[in-house]
């Protein structure tokens, strides 16, 4: 039984090309499940998250989050919260699962990358492109392009993080001028939850990662807040845990305070507010899934961490300039010669018309490359 402001399957705004309702199935279960059997779904595996998947010694490592495996425990952390707040955890699921599908090879560098060398031609934003994956570029289907999810998943996918205002990315606005996606407002509580479990998931999925890379210590993290505390807690509880159970529990601990706080938090401001339906959520000023402000505080900190010792670690950093030297050869150099695209994408960027055109072709191509994908390229056609 959900709550009367979760998003209920029966009032779904339905699908851009209309399809007879499943028997078994309800529209965000089917929604799920079209995600899962995407190709840019699978193609997650072989995307970074942190550490670029690759051959040398570095991090080299079956251990290490990648994109898929991240969105994996994005969509864990979603179901959970939306359960404990009567929220449909079908719908919330959903919009973890694709919340990451338009990142390009090589992660948020690849996508700092892309946009750059976009700038002429509209941009690169990988919430955008996600949506474009879903409308456009998944091509499986007889009745239509893309996956024809439902109004409530393509809005989540669009605005999950927050109204969308300002100019809007290309994918973003061509997919909003076919279906109005109320950017202005906020997106349903299960969007919501999606957003807040990815902070959660890499909050808690990069300590993991640093650690096992040799970035930073256990004794470097006893000094940050919530972490201490928890290393704290075990070292009372197990004294002489053995080093990677340590580790385990403590960590396990970070991520169940980051859970509760988000649910208690939104338990107090839903009873505080009472909102009845789904729309009262939207309207509301500002969004209902969030952390405490303490809590948020502290997770600062530990971001600021993170920042400085990991995703700018001087290790990561030669990764991150060797891949976008990598990716400023891919794309200009089909570009200027589509022909060295496989023929439907060649086909596709010579029939695009101009070169705004032609370039938004090799983005689509380029951008659903994985890491390893695009280094073999890069290698027979780059030298």
């Amino acid at each position: 039984m959900t709550a009367p402001f979760a998003c209920q399957p029966e009032a779904s705004r339905g699908r851009r090309w209309p399809e007879r309702m499943s028997t078994f199935r309800s529209p965000w279960q089917r929604d799920r499940d079209r995600i899962i059997h995407s190709s840019a779904f699978r193609r997650l595996k072989h995307k970074t998250q942190v550490f670029v998947e690759h051959d040398g010694k570095d991090y080299r490592g079956d251990y290490f989050r990648t994109r898929l495996t991240h969105t994996i425990e994005v969509a864990q952390v979603a179901r959970t919260i939306a359960g404990a707040l009567g929220l449909n955890p079908d719908l919330a699921e959903t919009v973890a699962l694709a919340h990451d599908l338009g990142h390009p090879p090589f992660g948020h560098t690849g996508e700092d990358a892309l946009a750059a060398l976009m700038a002429p031609y509209g941009g690169f934003d990988h919430n955008a492109q996600a949506l474009r994956i879903v409308t456009r570029l998944e091509r499986h289907y007889a009745d239509f392009d893309g996956l024809n999810l439902t109004w409530e998943s393509l809005e989540g996918i669009a605005k999950h993080n927050g109204p969308v205002t300002g100019p809007l990315p290309y994918a973003l606005a061509e997919v909003n001028a076919e279906w109005d996606l109320e950017l202005h407002t906020n997106a349903s509580a299960e969007a919501q939850v999606a957003a807040v479990a990815d902070d959660v998931a890499y909050n808690h999925h990069d300590l993991h990662d640093g650690l096992r890379a040799g970035l930073f210590t256990e004794n470097d993290l006893a000094a940050l807040p919530v972490i201490g505390e928890a290393f704290a807690e075990v070292d009372r509880l197990h004294p002489g845990l053995d080093p990677m159970r340590r580790r385990h529990e403590a960590l396990r601990r970070v991520f169940g305070v980051m859970v509760e706080d988000v649910i208690a938090v939104a338990q107090n401001r839903l009873a505080s507010l009472r909102p009845t339906s789904a729309q009262d959520i939207r309207d509301m000023d500002g969004p209902i899934i969030r952390f405490s402000k303490p809590l948020y505080q502290n997770l600062k900190a530990i971001k600021l961490f993170l920042f400085q010792r990991m995703y700018r670690a001087p290790s990561v950093v030669v990764e991150r300039s060797r891949v976008t030297a990598l990716l400023n050869g891919l794309f200009p150099l089909f570009l200027h010669d589509p022909a060295k695209m496989p023929d439907h994408w060649r086909a596709a960027a010579e029939a695009a018309g101009d070169e705004t055109g032609c370039a938004r072709v090799v983005l689509d191509y380029v951008a659903g490359m994985t890491d390893r994908y695009a280094i073999a390229e890069a290698e027979r056609l780059l030298g």
